[in-house]
């Protein structure tokens, strides 16, 4: 397994490197916060760590650390438009429950 995206979330993620003018992709991993536990934390990737993982898809890069691959294990980053929403869709399979406000999560 690993961590698959979406075109949509690939074409989100290019846009905004070339937006950016640098950057080889997106860091996904975890930390703990909120009221079940962990939350998502993205950030651009400009000097990849040797023990990251990396997942690339439509041309996208997504880098994972050790220390976060275990929750995210099968995650598939989507990105979608709803209304005047929205934003990345994390489709865990590890989640066991999510907060109300969709914030945090606990596997």
């Amino acid at each position: 397994m690993g961590i698959t995206l979406t075109q949509q979330a690939a074409e989100h993620i290019q846009r905004h490197l070339d937006k950016r003018g640098k950057g080889l992709g997106l860091r996904l991993g975890v930390k703990p916060s909120g009221c079940s536990g962990m939350s998502y934390h993205l950030e651009y990737v400009d000097d990849p760590s040797a023990e990251d993982q990396v997942f690339e898809q439509f041309g996208a890069r997504v880098y994972v650390s050790p220390d976060s691959l275990p929750y995210l294990q099968g995650t598939e980053l989507d990105y979608a438009r709803e209304g005047l929403n929205e934003g990345f869709r994390f489709n865990n399979p590890n989640e066991k429950a999510a907060c109300g406000c969709g914030e945090s999560f606990t596997v």
